[in-house]
């Protein structure tokens, strides 16, 4: 599928679940997010976290709510956050995820639609798209609601894309 049909689809669908998204990041070289409205992080646990508790997700007091579109065979960087900790659902497609708590990479883990994974602050981690586009419902857990994580809150490890 060409990368501009599935962000359309993705689009689409959370425009008819009504959320309102923020920001559309579709020049990323694996792929691309869509960003949700805060305000909106329980409805979208609800729709993509089986209606997980946001309030027991809360370390800082804010969560933010997005959607990661993996392309196929592409990889995110071997990265790790300072100010937040991660909780990922899969939502289409399947896709690799790599751990560790060190610099070391893990061992390659398929995930299905369904599978959830939490992050810690600090736990190295890779996202890899497979066979297909791979769709991920991700919520960030600010760690420091005075100083919330922000896309510069990425500690690359190592970048196949030399970020």
């Amino acid at each position: 599928m060409e990368k501009n049909k599935i962000f359309d689809e993705v689009e689409k669908m959370l425009t008819e679940q009504h959320f309102n998204i923020i920001t559309i990041d579709d020049a990323r070289p694996w792929g691309g997010f869509f960003v949700i409205d805060e305000n909106q992080a329980q409805d979208f646990a609800n729709i993509f976290f089986d209606g997980i508790d946001v309030d027991e997700l809360r370390i800082g007091g804010k969560l933010s709510p997005k959607i990661l579109l993996v392309a196929p065979k592409a990889r995110l960087s071997w990265q790790y956050h300072h100010r937040r900790a991660e909780i990922w659902q899969v939502v289409s497609g399947t896709v690799g995820i790599k751990r560790s708590p060190t610099d070391q990479e893990g061992e390659l883990v398929e995930y299905k639609p369904k599978d959830q994974i939490k992050l810690e602050q600090g736990e190295r981690h890779r996202l890899i798209g497979l066979d297909n586009w791979g769709v991920v419902a991700e919520i960030w857990q600010h760690v420091d609601a005075s100083n919330p994580s922000n896309e510069d809150d990425i500690v690359r490890v190592q970048d196949d894309f030399g970020r």
